[in-house]
């Protein structure tokens, strides 16, 4: 009774202790006296170091009436305390590196208050490292200098630890001991050490590489063949290096073994773990888990049942992701210049899960969910022969065997009956499954594992592809990793009901480029409605943005200038084509091999095309605002510019016909498509059914082609995407966004004398000077609605209409009056124009 007794007391204090250190005030006040004590404890070394002499004798023998004596003898500013601890910290324990003491203190009480939120952990130990290294090193080096004061430089413990060493290696090895410490914390700290140590140890090879940007630069200018042959020896060495770095730092991966349970007629499950290189052996274990339950055997019937936790991708071992493997070719031209110190995006800025690597396998709901499956199937006289189950991280793929006469159809139908049996939402039919011969219930987890960003970027799919823009969007229900190149797709269509994941969805993309693209291959138009969901990305607009000269933010939310925008990349369109005429190449792929290597003269105006990815949130609003007038351009762009390297992603909440029209689905053959409340919405994205039957947080449907593929979205948190745009932004880098083409005039240019330049009138000019001759009503309202566009376009129209002198002039809030009578005078005046 005594011992529980006791052991309640300790329960109960610990809780009030964890209940303190949780309330925000009580960590407020004691960081504001960790801070107070820390500014204090300064001063006192700072000042131990003018009254050490004077102090000393008082410390030495200190009387107990000193402490609180009116006329105290001590000179320390911060009376016999502060002379007491200077001379603990300083002379007896570290000497001037325990000024680190107090600056941790700071540091804690700045965290305490939430000033900053610093890793304690690591902070203590490069702390502890610094003080004790720099203790024998002042020791050491610095007693000579200081020459009689009553303290040592390096304190009563750098004299002991320097004195012991020297005396066991002597002083070679005590210097040499310094050295290899120093080395290991500066590399520890950064990476970036390894590289300086090699230059250090190799100086024939920094002053080779310093020649060879000499030789580089020098070609740059007009070199001759000579330099060419250099720098090309140079920059295939150099890749080579890299890439043998880089396999060097990536190592093995893991070897991912396959995992099925087996139910024996005992009922007692079985663990088969098989290598996936079809070993013949197989080791045969037994679950001992008591919390796992024994499922009983009801009939010698019953389907064998296996349970397969998805595979899933090995990851790479290294902190960073590798950069794209470019084109074999020895090209003359870095396209990564001159910002070739510019570093990708480290893995580091992610965060990490705990059940990333492999999805959690509950034996009692699989067990559960397979007899209900059965027992459905078996009630409506559906006999099967197989029933296997492969995890996911948030659905559950049941692939069963029909037995012999059964058709597909029957088990089709049953979809709604297994779900009620299964309580579950979102259960889903594949019938059959395409390249097998079983057929797909798909059945959500109890429990949902997140997908996280880290988990996908740094898996060996991801790390090693040679896509050319690699979006990584999540994982399968098989927990591989998926993946597609938008430069083939080549545009994307994203919708879904709010709150689906729609947006996270639009982040993992541009999330997916930015650790993979240079800034000199990707550029980003970022139009934004809501003026919100992408404001993340203003700190890197000088990198990766494109936009018109005139507009005052790179991440367009003015409805206004979004038409602006997409005309003026209409015309880049137009001008990327002539180039490659002038080139004679079929694709940005091929021009660029071009440039790089020389074979086009930059006389003609040629230069490195970068890939140009538009992002365009909430299209359904902008339809609605302005309509007709950015549909055509978007439909011009997906028909025309997958070939100059422009690719589009659009997406909306509201798959409607009105606002995705067969114009648009026609040029976005990539859909991905998250939870919609009704089945015609399904139909509108995919032209099937499916996306009505999702589980919604991140779920989605990704159709390319004949069959979509469920795929559970990456979760991409908005702290992640600070962490990686203030990484991007501190790395040397473009110094303004690049400048888009001014698009053409709208308003249609005037001539002198009054009248109208044919070629440059509005493209519905014509369509509306014939619907005005034939109604005989000149309003602009009737303009803005017959062909649904803005007021704007509509006035400069009338305007238009009204130089051609097919409409009088402005009346106020009446009519304008209609000055020809037929058509026949219409198409006679259409004529001189168009002459």
């Amino acid at each position: 009774m005594a011992k529980k007794k006791k052991a309640q007391k300790q329960s109960f204090a610990e809780v009030m202790g964890v209940q303190m250190l949780q309330n925000d005030i009580f960590n407020f006040i004691f960081g504001i006296i960790l801070f107070v004590c820390s500014v204090w404890l300064v001063v006192a070394f700072i000042s131990y170091f003018a009254t050490a002499s004077i102090d000393q004798s008082l410390v030495m023998d200190m009387r107990p009436g000193d402490w609180f004596s009116k006329n105290s003898a001590f000179q320390n500013a911060c009376g016999p305390l502060g002379a007491l601890l200077s001379d603990f910290f300083i002379c007896q324990c570290f000497g001037y590196s325990a000024f680190m003491i107090p600056v941790f203190l700071c540091i804690v009480g700045l965290k305490l208050v939430k000033a900053y939120n610093p890793n304690l952990i690591k902070t203590f130990l490069c702390f502890s490292v610094i003080m004790l290294w720099t203790s024998i090193f002042a020791t050491k080096f610095l007693t000579p200098l200081i020459g009689g004061e009553v303290y040592n430089p390096g304190g009563g413990h750098g004299e002991y630890c320097c004195q012991w060493l020297e005396n066991v290696v002597g002083l070679p090895g005590l210097i040499g001991i310094l050295v290899l410490v120093a080395i290991l914390f500066l590399t520890y700290l950064s990476s970036e050490t390894v590289m300086v140590v090699r230059k250090i140890l190799n100086p024939v090879s920094m002053i080779q590489n310093r020649v060879g940007f000499y030789v580089t630069n020098a070609k740059g200018e007009g070199g001759g063949n000579a330099a060419s042959d250099m720098n090309d020896s140079a920059q295939s060495s150099a890749v080579s290096a890299a890439a043998g770095s880089e396999a060097a730092d990536t190592g093995k991966y893991r070897e991912t073994l396959k995992q099925t349970v087996d139910f024996s007629d005992s009922g007692s499950p079985v663990v088969n773990i098989v290598p996936n290189d079809d070993a013949e052996e197989t080791e045969t274990t037994p679950l001992n888990n008591p919390a796992t339950p024994m499922p009983k055997s009801k009939e010698t019937s019953d389907p064998s049942f296996t349970i397969r936790p998805a595979e899933g991708d090995s990851k790479s071992s290294t902190s960073r992701t590798v950069a794209p493997a470019g084109n074999p070719l020895d090209t003359p031209i870095n396209p990564k210049e001159p910002w070739l110190n510019y570093k990708y995006p480290t893995l580091d800025l992610l965060k990490k899960y705990d059940d990333d690597d492999q999805p959690y396998i509950d034996m009692k709901e699989q067990t559960a969910n397979k007899n209900r499956i059965v027992e459905v199937l078996s009630s409506f006289g559906v006999q099967i022969k197989t029933i296997s189950a492969t995890v996911g991280p948030t659905i559950t793929l049941y692939e069963i065997t029909p037995a012999e006469g059964v058709k597909i159809s029957r088990i089709r139908n049953l979809e709604d009956d297994i779900a009620l049996s299964l309580k579950a939402i979102g259960v889903r039919i594949i019938a059959p499954i395409p390249g097998k011969g079983t057929i797909g219930i798909e059945v959500p987890n109890a429990k949902m594992n997140i997908v996280s960003m880290e988990s996908i970027l740094n898996s060996e799919k991801f790390q090693k592809t040679s896509f050319e823009l690699p979006i990584a969007l999540g994982k399968t229900i098989t927990n591989e990793v998926f993946m597609v190149d938008l430069a083939k797709i080549p545009h994307l269509l994203v919708a879904g009901a709010t709150g689906q994941g729609k947006s996270v969805g639009l982040n993992a993309i541009i999330t997916s480029l930015l650790y993979k693209k240079h800034p000199n291959e990707l550029k980003l138009v970022l139009i934004d409605p809501k003026k919100v969901e992408f404001s993340v990305y203003s700190s890197i607009a000088n990198h990766f943005m494109a936009m018109v000269p005139d507009d005052d933010e790179p991440i367009i939310t003015d409805v206004k200038k979004v038409v602006r925008t997409l005309n003026s990349l209409c015309k880049l369109m137009d001008t990327r084509y002539d180039l490659l005429k002038m080139a004679g190449a079929r694709n940005i792929k091929e021009y660029n091999r071009k440039y790089l290597n020389h074979q086009l003269r930059l006389t003609d105006g040629h230069e490195f095309m970068p890939y140009i990815v538009v992002v365009i949130d909430e299209f359904g609003d902008l339809i609605m605002q302005v309509g007709r007038e950015v549909e055509l351009p978007i439909a011009r762009i997906a028909q025309l510019a997958r070939a100059v390297g422009i690719h589009m992603v659009i997406a909306t909440q509201r798959p409607t016909t009105s606002i995705i029209t067969g114009n648009i689905k026609a040029n976005f053959p990539g859909r991905m498509a998250f939870k919609v409340s009704q089945m015609i919405d399904s139909r509108t994205i995919l032209d099937r059914p499916g996306a009505n039957q999702l589980i919604g947080r991140g779920d989605m449907l990704f159709l390319s082609g004949n069959e979509p593929v469920r795929v559970q979205c990456a979760f991409v948190d908005t702290p992640e995407v600070e962490r990686i745009n203030q990484y991007i932004s501190s790395q040397p880098g473009p110094v303004e966004p690049l400048e888009l083409p001014e698009p053409a005039s709208e308003e249609g240019a005037e001539v002198s004398g009054g009248g109208l330049d044919g070629h440059a009138l509005d493209p519905l000019f014509e369509e509306a000077a014939h619907a005005i001759v034939i109604t005989q009503q000149g309003s602009t309202s009737m303009i803005q609605r017959r062909f649904s566009i803005g007021y704007n376009r509509a006035g400069r129209l009338m305007d238009q209409l009204e130089k051609a002198g097919i409409v009088g002039a402005a009346q106020g809030s009446k009519p304008r009056e209609v000055l020809l009578a037929d058509e026949n005078s219409l198409e006679n005046l259409l004529v001189s124009l168009r002459g």
